[in-house]
């Protein structure tokens, strides 16, 4: 048996929709957003989704591979697993709604990887005079930070 427990939570009650039309977006009831999560478990997130991201993309690349030349596995693997990046940080990192805006703006934040690290490289091999072996870890350790604040830029809901 249930109980009235009294008036809930006040509302906005949609008008009825008829068979086969949709509800205009001011009709539709509003999830209320959750609070943006601090700054590090965002950053360790990040660093988690980019793992699993280049799994994807390489476990991607081996299976296209058998069916496509090494250039196209190439092209559709990062297609696919930059587009599963995009809605993973999207949900889990920033816990904004995906856009087409920020979607079409993502790649950015690749743009910016390859750049900051393609410098540290150099940096380390030509400028510090390291081993070129493990010039790539190191310039990864500023990269993704970097990476991560580009990325953050442009999925942010609004001005921080």
């Amino acid at each position: 048996m249930q109980h009235d427990r009294g008036p809930g939570p006040v509302t906005h009650a949609a008008p009825p929709v008829r068979a086969g039309a949709t509800a205009s977006p001011e009709a539709l009831p509003v999830r209320p957003s959750r609070a943006p999560r601090p700054l590090a478990a965002q950053l360790l997130t990040f660093a988690v989704i980019g793992v699993v991201n280049t799994a994807t993309y390489y476990g991607l690349y081996l299976l296209l591979l058998a069916v496509v030349p090494y250039l196209a596995a190439h092209l559709l693997a990062f297609a696919l697993s930059l587009t599963g990046s995009f809605f993973l940080n999207a949900r889990f990192t920033y816990r904004t709604r995906p856009t087409l805006r920020k979607f079409l703006l993502f790649p950015l934040g690749n743009a910016t990887n390859f750049l900051v690290t393609t410098a540290g490289v150099h940096v380390v091999v030509d400028v510090l005079h390291q081993g070129h072996r493990l010039a790539p870890l190191l310039a990864s350790g500023v990269a993704i930070p970097v990476t991560f604040l580009v990325s953050r830029t442009i999925m942010s809901p609004g001005p921080r």
